[in-house]
């Protein structure tokens, strides 16, 4: 190992968007007890402070890729194709009117039962967002798709936060 591998050769695993979540986690604490500081605690500073650098790598590595857009990110960024989501913005139009129309049903909800309905919506569409994502990154290896298919599901997981934040305010 490392420290500059990249998150999948640090944690041993093919390069693929599919993981077994079980697996990473398994994975995850069999690296942590490698490398954790208290492991290193009889050969001095220099050592833990080492220690300690690797076990940061390994959480941050696991943070990435537990979470299906960060995995997904950096299999785009591996491949030489940049996400460039804060300056990329273009979609399709079909997309973009169906963002209108879920901010406006949004907008309009007066109930609990309006909001968890677009809740609902919002988190299909997002489940089919990620199994494209999953076919174009390991089935098709069609990375610049793919990086658009991640942009668009960014807008997705957006919407459903502020879905959820009206939840709240609902008192759900």
């Amino acid at each position: 190992m490392k420290l500059d591998d990249d998150d999948f050769a640090l944690f041993g695993i093919p390069r693929r968007f599919a993981q077994e979540r079980a697996a990473l986690d398994a994975r995850w604490r069999a690296l942590q007890a490698e490398v954790h500081p208290d492991r290193f605690a009889a050969e001095g500073a220099a050592a833990q402070r080492v220690a300690m650098q690797w076990a940061v790598r390994v959480n941050e590595a696991h943070r990435r890729l537990k979470d299906p857009l960060a995995r997904a990110a950096s299999l785009c960024e591996l491949a030489g194709q940049r996400v460039e989501a804060e300056s990329n913005t273009a979609m399709p139009p079909a997309f973009l009117m169906r963002q209108m129309a879920w901010r406006e049903a949004l907008d309009e909800a007066r109930g609990v039962e309006q909001v968890e309905a677009l809740a609902a919506e919002v988190a299909a569409q997002r489940d089919e967002a990620l199994e494209r994502l999953r076919v174009l990154i390991d089935e098709q290896g069609d990375m610049a798709a793919a990086a658009q298919q991640l942009r668009a599901l960014m807008f997705v997981e957006r919407f459903g936060a502020d879905v959820d934040r009206r939840l709240e305010a609902l008192g759900q």
